[in-house]
């Protein structure tokens, strides 16, 4: 599902991460463990194709993201990489239900309002459908964003740093719901974090 190949990417002349090989099978479950700095979140963005490595190659199911570019690379993404941000960027002038739409058209995916029905109540969220991100706590605003993640029926789940600000409660529940997600999906999860609250829950881990 996610193959990183002798990737090097630099800012200027740092180097801010440095990965000879780096594999994930489809319906896998990683974490990505590093201090500040380590490179977690570059790590992630190349992963999604947000970033382009200075060297090497990133595959998702196949396809070299780094070969792809424009709109191709972003209905791609939309269809098989679900990202779940540390800022939640819900759009402020849309409904819950508005921002799981826009993740469908953005996809290039007709309209599917029985998936997003599906999805919040798997989150517990039903009764937000029509709510504004202004109206949500934070933990409502998390699992709509997980929601976004997830609406696609992604292969591959990314989730950067989902703990960090969460007291040990919420942090298990987070982890429980991105689990559950990945696994409805049969979709390989990969999170990074330097929330050493998560490392028991994830047999497969690697260090930066």
């Amino acid at each position: 599902m996610l193959e990183l190949k002798n990737i090097r990417h630099q800012y200027d002349s740092k180097v801010v991460l440095d990965m000879p090989h780096f594999k994930a099978e489809s319906g896998k479950h990683a974490l990505v463990l590093g201090l500040s700095g380590s490179g977690k979140t570059t790590f992630l963005h190349l992963a999604a194709g947000l970033l382009k490595p200075t060297q090497g190659e990133v595959l998702v199911k196949e396809q070299n993201l780094s070969g792809m570019t424009g709109a191709a690379l972003d209905k791609f993404r939309g269809r098989n990489i679900g990202i779940v941000f540390q800022e939640m960027h819900l759009l402020s002038s849309l409904t819950v239900e508005g921002n799981l739409l826009l993740a469908q058209y953005l996809a290039g995916l007709k309209k599917d309002a029985s998936r997003i029905k599906d999805v919040l109540g798997s989150l517990g969220m039903t009764d937000k459908l029509n709510a504004w991100p202004h109206q949500l706590s934070t933990g409502q605003k998390q699992r709509v964003a997980i929601a976004r993640a997830v609406i696609n029926r992604p292969g591959l789940i990314l989730a950067d740093e989902p703990t960090s600000s969460l007291d040990e409660v919420n942090a298990a529940q987070v982890i429980d719901l991105l689990i559950d997600q990945a696994n409805q999906n049969e979709s390989t999860l990969i999170i990074t974090t330097h929330d050493q609250r998560v490392k028991d829950r994830f047999s497969e881990q690697i260090s930066l």
